[in-house]
Formats: C-alpha cells, structure tokens, sequence
C-alpha cells in the first residue's frame, strides 16, 4: 500500500489551478496556429491572431488567458493500492482556495444557486473519483468558463433517431451557441450510459488533446464529420464569420439503455483549459 500526504495534492492542486489558467497545453496552442493558417475570412484571421497574441501575453506577464477563470473542475484517478494521508476531497479544495487566492484568480463561486453570495475563494470544486488499478494518483483540472458551459446541452434521444439524430443534436447545440460560446469551440460529446453519464462523457472528452480520436471507428469518423460540419455554419471565430468555428469535436462513449440514446454536448470556447499531473 504506497501512502500520499494530503499535503502534496493540496500543493500539487494549486500550482495546476494557476497553470491551467496561464498556458494553453501544446495541443491547443497548435491547433489554434493550424487555424490562424487555414481561416479564409480575413476577419476570422485578425480574431485567431489577437487570440494568439492573447496567449502569449498571458504566459509571459502571469495574467489569467481569460477573465473567467472558471469554475475549477478535476478528475482523480485513485489507485486501489493508495492510501492518502488526510481526507482527498479536503486536500483538492485546499489546493483551489490557494490557488486562485495566491494566483490571484478571479473568485467566480457562489455558496447556493440562488442567494448567489460568493465564497471567496472558488471553492467548492467539482471532483470526479475514479478507482483504477495501480498505486498511483492522476489529477486531470480544467477550470471551466461559464460563458460556454451555459450553451451546453443535453438530449435524450430514442433509439430511432439513431446517427443522424445524434448528429442534429451537436450541431443543434453549436448553432444554438453561436458567438455565445466564444468561438473558435472545442466541442466535448458524450453518448450513452445515462442522463448524468452522458453529460461527465462529455466534460471528460474536453480534456482530450485536440486532433486525437476516438477509439471506435464510428466515433472516430462522426468526429471528423461533425468538425467538418460545424465549420461550415460559418459562425467563425468570434462569431464575426469564417472557416474555423471548432478548433476539435471530442466524442467518448458507454453502454445504454435499450430504450434510451443520451447525448450530452459539452462547448468549451478556444480557452479549452487543462492540466494533468501524475502523483
């Protein structure tokens, strides 16, 4: 049994609150390059560009990519074979309220949906467990913006609608979104299990890198589709028109229901932020 002290996930959780918040990873950053290439419209261009400079002034002069530095979303792997030294959930809340006091990060939580009071330190998070095999702890944080989580939805299909329903869903979902989710989007997709099983497929496919793919065929070929698809809306970068209104379409998948076909659509705009470490 390999033992974790609370104490270096708290520490571990802060640093990646302010890193996620700074840096794009390299497979976000690339392929908002390979879109300021490709983009047609000279408008759409001059909008990639100024995102691009955005992104580099963020990392060089520590200042948030975005004004919404979200709400902070994290992912645990647990190994089976892991012991933590104190409460894990604590240690994960911990590390926020640090690092978005000491990063000086904008506190976007309220305590209750609807008296709204702030808690002044983003806290709490949202935290997924998963037991895996093994003896190690991977922490996967994607602070999550508002502006795009709020155009994300879900549908729950029958099976007769079969592909193209779902298809008409996600692209049901973009148009509804239009310049709302601050395009270019990364388009997170999750299809199966249950009402609230679609909806973490989704959110967990936003942590894929952009460019891979799914690991059905099927999947895999509908995600290639739908970016192409979404693309040609011509909701553009912005929204003030163009060729690049995703930058990638993520799917991931689970059995279902034989009465059921759930789909979730996840849009995160192009600041698709993440940051994974492995304790």
């Amino acid at each position: 049994m390999r033992e974790i002290d609370a104490a270096k996930i708290t520490e571990t959780i802060k640093e990646m609150c302010i890193e996620a918040n700074h840096y794009l990873t390299k497979d976000m950053s690339e392929a908002l390059d390979k879109a300021a290439a490709s983009e047609r419209s000279p408008l759409g261009r001059q909008v990639l560009c100024q995102l691009k400079d955005n992104l580099d002034i963020a990392g060089k002069d520590m200042i948030p990519i975005c004004q919404d530095t979200g709400m902070a979303v994290i992912f645990a792997e647990v190994g089976q074979d892991v012991h933590i030294d104190g409460s894990l959930t604590d240690a994960i809340n911990e590390g926020v309220r640090l690092g978005y006091t000491e990063g000086y990060l904008r506190k976007s939580v309220v305590r209750d949906p609807l008296d709204r009071v702030n808690t002044g330190d983003n806290t709490p998070a949202v935290i997924h467990y998963d037991i895996v095999p093994g003896d190690g702890l991977k922490l996967t944080l994607a602070p999550k913006g508002f502006g795009s989580e709020n155009m994300s939805r879900i549908f729950m299909l029958k099976p007769a609608d079969g592909e193209e329903g779902v298809k008409n869903a996600i692209l049901t979902a973009v148009k509804d979104a239009g310049p709302n989710a601050c395009p270019p989007m990364v388009v997170g997709v999750g299809i199966g299990g249950t009402f609230e099983k679609c909806a973490l497929l989704a959110k967990k496919a936003l942590t894929r890198p952009a460019g891979s793919r799914a690991e059905t065929e099927w999947a895999a070929n509908m995600e290639e589709e739908m970016l192409e698809r979404i693309n040609k809306t011509g909701i553009g970068p912005g929204g003030l028109g163009g060729t690049t209104t995703a930058l990638a379409v993520n799917i991931e998948t689970y059995p279902t229901h034989i009465a059921g076909l759930p789909v979730a659509v996840n849009i995160c705009c192009h600041v698709n932020r993440h940051s994974v470490r492995e304790l």
